[in-house]
């Protein structure tokens, strides 16, 4: 089994004013359930986690929740919510309510969009994290290099939330060995918190246009020496890494970037952690492992 637990669908017309920059014209297309199912079968990969794509808009939330209500291997969503709002209970409790809240799994704030790099520090959103601990819900931390170590402090504060760190704090990999010495010291102090998960997600994306796996090897190896494999997911972050690479080129490299490990390692990456970080067991235990096509 294969859990992709990262990944986007979108259409721009919708109020995705990021993908008008010039360097996002092969993206700035519709992407439909559709067109996951169509990847998932040729990569091989069982099952999804659907995250929000920076629309910053409830009613993205309401469009991914019936996306997962209606396509099977969509396990669970990831919605946008205004962490810093006065009443994230509130919002919580709507989507709950709206067709597939069952499906809910967690929010994000786009807080990598914050100039402040001690934004998690702010009253506001600790009592926002705080409210999500309550509900029950992961936080996806979307965020910069230079957030990490607020964001540490932020998991400290909350250790009874599930903290998910998305594409790895996005270190700069296209700096090679200085961008290795930059992150790695306070990504180190975010996993030293039990309550936080990480995914190996959107590094082609940070790496240079000629990347290839030897360029993220090193970034790999870290992250796997400082949260285990029990607490690293892949995620595609489809449909922004065509970027740089197709879904099923994602995943080899991926797999080709990873240390030597034991089964039960590899299946933690590739499917155990995003199963328990995201509550995922009673919507895997009946499904059948996709074939590649």
């Amino acid at each position: 089994m294969i859990i992709d637990a990262h990944h986007h669908l979108w259409r721009p017309e919708r109020g995705y004013a990021w993908l008008d920059a010039p360097e996002l014209t092969a993206i700035r297309r519709p992407f439909t359930p559709a067109d996951l199912t169509i990847e998932l079968t040729a990569a091989g990969v069982t099952g999804t986690v659907l995250v929000e794509g920076g629309r910053c808009h409830p009613d993205e939330a309401a469009e991914f929740l019936g996306h997962a209500a209606d396509t099977a291997s969509i396990l669970a969503v990831v919605a946008w919510l205004d962490v810093a709002d006065d009443d994230v209970p509130a919002t919580v409790e709507w989507y709950r309510r709206l067709r597939g809240g069952e499906f809910l799994a967690g929010v994000r704030s786009q807080v990598q969009g914050e100039a402040d790099p001690d934004y998690l520090d702010r009253p506001d959103v600790r009592r926002g994290l705080a409210a999500l601990a309550t509900a029950g819900l992961a936080f996806d931390l979307v965020i910069r290099a230079d957030q990490l170590p607020a964001a540490a402090r932020a998991a400290r504060a909350v250790p009874q939330l599930r903290f998910v760190l998305d594409h790895l704090g996005k270190p700069r990999i296209d700096e090679g060995a200085a961008g290795l010495r930059s992150w790695r010291g306070p990504l180190a102090a975010l996993a030293a918190n039990p309550n936080v998960t990480a995914k190996l997600s959107g590094l082609v994306t940070e790496a240079g246009p000629d990347w290839s796996p030897d360029d993220l090897r090193p970034f790999v190896e870290v992250a796997i020496a400082e949260f285990g494999a029990e607490r690293l997911m892949f995620g595609s972050d489809w449909p922004v890494c065509l970027l740089r690479s197709d879904y099923p080129g994602v995943l080899r490299a991926l797999t080709a970037a990873l240390p030597p490990l034991s089964a039960r390692e590899r299946h933690e990456i590739l499917a155990g952690t995003a199963v328990r970080t995201y509550r995922l067991a009673p919507r895997v235990a009946h499904l059948v492992p996709a074939q590649p096509a």
